[in-house]
């Protein structure tokens, strides 16, 4: 976006202003800066500053220009669990300072375009658990600097949301105030202010394409389902989910007892109003408070307690059961898995070491199934670490008895059923992709681990194979990831060479082909029976 192509109401904007790229939005001038071949806008608002518990609202228009040349605050962040080493022990930190006043997003574009380029749109929404994340958790400047060099350039809009108790309370107070899945809000008001806005950076809004990982991955799969309030497709025109479909999802109210816990941690019991006795507890005495809850470090590990909820609003339904009517937006989408989804997350229950206690533990996840139900999980995930994960490593990688065995367990039951599932439904009416990444299985004890395979997606400096980050360019500018380069990426409902839906397979060292969306159909079967069936609450 050159500065003389920049238009101030009737008036060119003199040159001498500014030393970086401007943009005029309808509520203010933003200068950003210059790297590389980008534009680069950090930390511009999208809302105005929301107090804590309250809806995203239009920015506040401000006069003269404000630099955007710095990340903003992240939002408040819950403390995780410490596990020591391994993938989940390094979750990205890269905030300086948190507050409420945290809805900000950041913009790349290429340095060359103007208002008239129509560039499509990457929004990328970063994971954490619903807990912990930053905008700036993942550097999207060398996938934008790798599209303008392929010659499909593109924008990318990174945005904050609000996480743990901060976005996801649950509890009727909050329902009764209509402040239900205000991390999930806030993302949508930051796709509205893409619509509004992006064309002034050289993007189109009719070219969105969403995409993010982990926790934001489930974010999207949430957000395609049918609801009370827009459609997905007037938002966005694609999806790319790393590592995350539609979750077990409880209803509102039966996060009560969480909610009544944290009222009275915060001596807000005696209250008239006890939602808004918790906006005036100071931020770091009520960060105390949450910190103090369950994390997906902990114990109770992927059965999480801050995460998106039925309110019948924004969710409308059980997100299995609206799968499974086909009550979701029709548009073509990539997802996929790392082989071992479930190892980071079996690190906090080193402790069940016994058929027994693994047998005691899955009612955890699953506490409305039938004893019998339990047993027959406890048979399809044996006691036998050569079918666990990481998964065909026989014998190794067992840091404790039972540790390859839930780790399978998990990785199924949060990440690889509601994969299998939602593509199951949706590839009967629109174009799927998926993916299974093997890379990484030399790790100890968690081989192909989640989120290890990002830097395959979004390249760093030092990346050099660019075979599906390429794919994923070519996604977001055509919504098909087959292009000149790399076209042997079959839609998942093609049969494979072995007879079954297709997976596009990324093994160690840089091996990329077909595989058969065939393993443990058995079990993977048994879990999606169990979860559309309500077991999970």
């Amino acid at each position: 976006m050159r500065l003389s192509a920049l238009w101030i109401g009737p008036l060119l904007l003199p040159l001498a202003l500014a030393s970086g790229p401007l943009v005029t939005l309808d509520y203010g001038m933003y200068q950003g800066i210059d790297t590389g071949n980008l534009s680069t806008f950090l930390g511009l608002r999208y809302a105005a500053p929301a107090a804590r518990f309250t809806r995203p609202s239009p920015p506040t228009a401000f006069s003269g220009t404000q630099l955007a040349d710095t990340n903003g605050a992240a939002c408040p962040q819950q403390a995780l669990t410490s596990v020591g080493t391994g993938p989940a022990a390094s979750l990205p930190t890269t905030y300086t300072s948190m507050s409420d006043d945290c809805l900000t997003l950041s913009v790349f574009a290429p340095k060359s375009a103007t208002h008239d380029s129509n560039l499509p749109v990457f929004f990328w929404i970063y994971g954490g658990g619903f807990e912990v994340g930053f905008y700036a958790d993942n550097d999207l400047r060398p996938f934008v600097e790798r599209s303008i060099l392929k010659g499909e350039p593109v924008i990318v809009v990174t945005p904050n949301y609000r996480v743990s108790a901060y976005g996801f309370l649950g509890g009727k107070e909050v329902g009764q105030a209509g402040l239900s899945n205000l991390g999930l809000r806030d993302q949508i008001f930051a796709l509205e202010w893409v619509q509004q806005h992006i064309s002034a950076f050289g993007g189109d809004p009719r070219k969105v394409v969403v995409g993010g990982v982990s926790a934001g991955s489930m974010s999207i799969a949430t957000l395609l389902l049918n609801n009370n309030h827009f459609k997905a497709q007037d938002l966005f025109r694609g999806a790319f989910m790393e590592s995350g479909a539609q979750i077990p999802t409880p209803a509102l109210d039966a996060s009560q007892h969480d909610y009544d816990s944290l009222v009275a941690a915060n001596n807000c019991t005696d209250s008239t109003d006890t939602l808004n006795c918790l906006r005036q507890v100071p931020l770091g005495a009520f960060s105390a408070t949450v910190n103090q809850t369950a994390d997906v470090l902990s114990y109770r590990s992927i059965n999480i307690l801050w995460r998106p909820r039925v309110d019948g609003d924004l969710i409308v339904e059980d997100p299995f059961r609206a799968v499974k009517h086909g009550s979701f937006a029709p548009l073509p989408f990539i997802i996929g898995d790392v082989d071992d989804e479930g190892t980071d997350f079996m690190i906090s229950s080193t402790n069940i070491t016994t058929n027994e206690e693994f047998i005691g533990y899955l009612p955890n996840f699953l506490p409305s199934a039938s004893a019998e139900q339990i047993d027959k999980l406890s048979v399809l995930y044996p006691d036998d670490p050569t079918k666990g994960s990481p998964f065909d490593t026989g014998d190794a990688n067992q840091l404790t008895p039972q540790s390859k065995r839930i780790a399978a367990f998990l990785g199924d039951y949060l990440f690889q059923s509601e994969r299998r599932y939602f593509l199951e439904h949706a590839s009967r009416r629109q174009s799927t992709w998926s993916y299974l990444v093997k890379r990484g299985k030399s790790t100890p004890f968690f081989g192909s681990a989640h989120g290890g395979d990002v830097s395959i997606w979004l390249p760093t400096p030092a990346t050099t194979d660019f075979v599906v980050t390429d794919s994923l360019i070519h996604f977001i500018n055509t919504l098909n990831p087959n292009n000149g380069r790399f076209s042997q990426w079959p839609t998942w409902n093609t049969r494979s060479a072995s007879g079954n839906n297709s997976l596009l397979t990324l093994s160690d060292p840089a091996v990329v082909n077909i595989t058969a969306d065939d393993f443990r159909v058995e079990q993977i079967k048994h879990m999606q029976e169990l979860l559309l069936n309500g077991a999970a609450y």
